[in-house]
């Protein structure tokens, strides 16, 4: 079988969408496409880990920009190096951070949320997936931009995070996998870290509207590990890129929050060169400790 490997634990948004790129990606190659999640350290260990697998095309990575962009800034031996270690595919989406808050929250406008902070410093907390990752990253320039201080609260993984929150043990995430939740009424939207509103979420105003202008995402990609052979390169290339303009795999991304990406390996590789270079900014922002 040929494993996509996932470097965070079942239930985030990562993991959803390589579970419906490895069912598609299954189903056109005839063979079985496992998801393997191996978590910690924000991505961090299941990025290692795979650097060290055989680049014959069996072993893939859900790529983010968390591990393959932020993580060079935020770790002095962090174990792989994002350009050399790794043959980019393809792009697959990007899906803008959304602030979202317990359906039992008091708050129900960003305005709210920022006057609380500041009337109560450091006593709200906002949870994340692990150190680097795209919610704490967020989060971070979110205290920048709002001039307020709330506590990060990191987890392993977007799921547990999202549990915790859900059961009101933080106060505030800004997530890429919370429409589920939101649909469900156990999360309430408060804005969208883009620069125009989600067609997922048409009544939730984005940052700019709400008086605290930021934009903030996460990506994601399929990588394998260094000189990959250009054949199996193109062929999975050309496998994805066909699921994604699938209207079936477009409507589940777009229904969550997600812009479609794609293209060819070397449009990811470029992307992903300019990506590293410019978190080096946002990580430098966010004053978190390099590890």
């Amino acid at each position: 079988p040929i494993r996509l490997i996932v470097p965070f634990p079942p239930g985030g948004g990562n993991d959803v969408i390589a579970r419906l790129i490895a069912q598609k990606l299954g189903d056109r190659f005839g063979q079985q496409v496992v998801v393997d999640n191996k978590a910690g350290a924000g991505g961090v260990i299941g990025t290692q880990l795979f650097v060290k697998e055989k680049a014959d095309g069996y072993s893939l990575l859900l790529a983010t920009s968390s591990t393959n962009a932020a993580a060079p800034h935020l770790y002095a031996k962090l174990g792989f190096d994002p350009i050399k270690d790794f043959t980019p595919v393809v792009s697959l989406c990007e899906i803008p951070n959304v602030m979202v808050v317990p359906a039992k929250s008091p708050w129900n406008s960003l305005k709210e949320i920022v006057s609380a902070a500041k009337q109560s410093p450091d006593k709200f907390t906002y949870g994340s997936a692990g150190i680097g990752g795209s919610q704490h990253l967020a989060g971070a320039q979110f205290k920048t931009t709002a001039g307020i201080d709330i506590n990060h609260v990191p987890y392993k993984g977007s799921g547990p995070a999202a549990q915790d929150l859900i059961a009101g043990h933080i106060d505030m995430m800004i997530d890429t996998g919370s429409l589920g939740s939101i649909r469900g009424g156990l999360l309430k939207p408060i804005a969208v870290a883009a620069n125009k509103r989600l067609t997922a979420l048409p009544n939730v105003p984005t940052f700019a509207e709400a008086g605290t202008p930021m934009q903030a995402s996460a990506w994601y990609g399929i990588v394998l590990p260094a000189n990959a052979p250009a054949d199996v390169v193109e062929k999975l290339n050309a496998a994805v890129n066909k699921i994604l303009k699938s209207s079936e795999i477009k409507q589940k991304l777009t229904d969550m929050g997600a812009e479609v990406m794609g293209g060819t390996s070397a449009e990811f590789a470029k992307f992903t060169a300019a990506e590293v270079k410019r978190y080096e900014a946002i990580v430098k922002n966010s004053g978190a400790p390099k590890e």
